[in-house]
């Protein structure tokens, strides 16, 4: 294990307990009534969750920050986020949310969205063409997003809409979990097995070549693995953004650089960062529970704008 993931992992291990008892209402394990029930059925499912999404969004980012050698590059980006929501808009719209439909719509939609990248991009096209790709394909999902909402069939399908779109954590459960574990856990692996193409890969594409790496295999890879690791968090909480970039900008000075050496530490990293995020939501005294998408992006807009002031003084 290299430093920065021991750190991350002693940093979790810290963080999950704490979640376990933190909320609107503290919990006593001494005195609190049901606090075993409480912590079982409600906080950790939901606290797992936290580090299974979180997890899956800091790999992605890291992961295609350097495919794309571009460190504002954010997995949400490429249509693979956009398009599950969709697909859950399309559940809700419906009328179909109800138990695993939601979710299942919503890895269709991501799914949908994977294959379109991959019959647009995924033979000869270059990484230009990828970017473009999915910068095509969430617009198009954004647009059907909103013309969904738009003709919603009544005023409580528009306000579910709405309000998943946000993206929270509330009222998850193990089913959740077991959902968004095994795919995201897949998809990280698959990024990781790709970090030695895409140590290569930041020597320039012709140079990559030379080294016997091969393009069309290592852009399935980028599709697959980002595909399950974000589209199945989208599918159990909704749009959660701005981890992808984050999370490998405060873990780059920790490590060599190296995309290989990024991944695992942004894996743990954006673990902590959804985890700690969602318990400040829970003890926040508002009237109504903080979503997390919002709270991410309160924090996550502000670093996106001192990160393009930095880039800016630097090329000054």
């Amino acid at each position: 294990m290299t430093r920065p993931v021991l750190l991350f992992t002693l940093l979790l291990a810290i963080a999950l307990p704490l979640s376990l008892l933190a909320g609107r209402v503290w919990i006593d394990p001494a005195a609190t009534p049901n606090a075993a029930l409480i912590v079982m059925e409600l906080r950790l499912p939901r606290g797992l969750l936290a580090i299974v999404i979180g997890a899956g969004l800091g790999a992605s980012g890291a992961a295609m920050q350097g495919y794309l050698r571009n460190p504002l590059a954010d997995p949400g980006l490429f249509g693979i986020a956009p398009g599950a929501a969709l697909g859950a808009v399309m559940a809700l719209w419906l009328g179909l949310a109800s138990g695993l439909l939601l979710p299942l719509f919503a890895l269709v939609g991501a799914g949908g969205a994977m294959a379109l990248l991959a019959l647009i991009a995924g033979r000869s096209g270059g990484i230009a063409l990828f970017t473009l790709a999915g910068m095509m394909i969430a617009s198009l999902a954004g647009a059907l997003t909103s013309l969904a909402i738009s003709m919603a069939p009544n005023a409580f399908a528009m306000s579910e809409i709405v309000s998943w779109l946000m993206g929270a954590l509330t009222d998850r459960s193990w089913n959740d979990v077991w959902l968004a574990a095994p795919l995201t856990l897949a998809g990280i692996g698959v990024l990781m097995l790709a970090g030695k193409s895409l140590d290569a890969l930041t020597l320039g594409e012709a140079a990559a070549r030379s080294l016997g790496i091969n393009p069309a295999r290592l852009r399935w890879a980028m599709i697959v693995g980002t595909g399950l690791a974000v589209g199945s968090g989208v599918a159990v909480a909704g749009i959660i953004g701005f981890v992808g970039l984050i999370v490998p900008h405060l873990v780059r000075p920790l490590t060599d650089g190296r995309p290989s050496r990024l991944i695992a530490p942004s894996a743990l990293a954006g673990a902590l960062l959804v985890l700690v995020a969602d318990m400040v939501c829970r003890i926040l005294p508002l009237v109504s529970e903080l979503r997390l998408g919002i709270a991410l992006s309160l924090i996550g807009a502000p670093f996106f704008l001192w990160l393009l002031l930095k880039m800016r003084r630097e090329l000054a």
